[in-house]
């Protein structure tokens, strides 16, 4: 009988928590789009902004931060367009975003997007992994 009862009370609960997720889930999408966004327009201070404080510490000058990126990712940089995938959340303050690509050269990408919540409460991006794919699906 507790088990029934764990089991419907934890199934009624089960999109309160899921809701509870999706507003960071959100927050972290938004700050990978306005970065692309920001790509996009040229606007590469804005994108910088985006790069958690242990990118910062690695590319500590907006310089070497745009040379990382257009020498190594190419299709966040200047994508002819983006859709985000799956997402999940490790742990409390960390989302991990999933992001299809199709590159300048026509070609598909997928990134994976890691983010931190900081502690003024927004998304800001601490690394990306990107692999060319044969054929995505969102």
């Amino acid at each position: 009988m507790r088990r029934l009862l764990l089991t419907i009370v934890l199934t009624a609960l089960a999109p309160i928590f899921a809701f509870a997720g999706d507003a960071e889930i959100r927050a972290a999408q938004s700050s990978i789009r306005n970065q692309i966004e920001a790509f996009l327009a040229g606007d590469n201070a804005k994108a910088y902004s985006y790069a958690a404080p242990n990118i910062k510490k690695l590319f500590p000058t907006l310089e070497r931060f745009m040379a990382m990126v257009t020498r190594s990712y190419q299709p966040v940089y200047r994508p002819r367009n983006y859709a985000f995938g799956k997402s999940i959340e490790p742990d409390a303050s960390t989302v991990m975003q999933r992001v299809l690509t199709t590159g300048a050269n026509g070609k598909s990408y997928e990134a994976v997007y890691t983010l931190e919540r900081q502690a003024d409460g927004t998304y800001r991006i601490t690394g990306v992994s990107l692999k060319e794919a044969d054929a995505l699906a969102i």
